[in-house]
């Protein structure tokens, strides 16, 4: 598997994942040809270098994940950074197969690199399936989250 930044001619596969199941086909609007805003906010992700929009690479080249980080600096822990992932999917027609696991190692060594201290996600309390994956990477759920939605 190769992992690689994400580049804009990618930006069609990240969407078309993030919008196949049932709470990304509610938020998202994936179409062909896909709206600008997604160009435009890969654009703004990829011009700040606290963001990594990453793609994962099978051996033919085909898009089979995705995943941002975002390092987050700030004044508590000692000025500590702590790292945000997001958006983490894995290609339908490559479930079960191992690649979550193998792109959290990846992620972890990653995060590592960046001397941070702590790794946080979130995900959607319907998702059940994804919560006991990342209990078993042993993510803990140590706080609640809180949102307001505009629009």
């Amino acid at each position: 598997m190769i992992f690689r930044k994400a580049t804009k001619k990618d930006v069609q596969a990240i969407v078309a994942m993030i919008a196949d199941d049932e709470l990304g086909k509610q938020r998202e609007n994936f179409q062909i040809p896909l709206p600008g805003e997604y160009y435009s906010a890969f654009e703004n992700i990829n011009r700040d270098e606290n963001h990594e929009l990453m793609v994962i690479e099978n051996s033919t080249f085909e898009i089979i994940g995705t995943f941002q980080l975002t390092f987050i600096q700030y004044l508590t822990y000692q000025g500590g950074v702590r790292a945000q992932v997001e958006a983490v999917r894995i290609r339908k027609d490559q479930r079960g197969l191992g690649l979550g696991n193998i792109m959290f190692e990846w992620i972890l060594r990653r995060v590592k690199e960046k001397k941070v201290h702590v790794l946080q996600l979130t995900t959607d309390k319907k998702r059940s399936e994804a919560i006991r994956f990342y209990e078993n990477l042993g993510f803990k759920p140590t706080h609640e989250g809180m949102k307001i939605h505009f629009n």
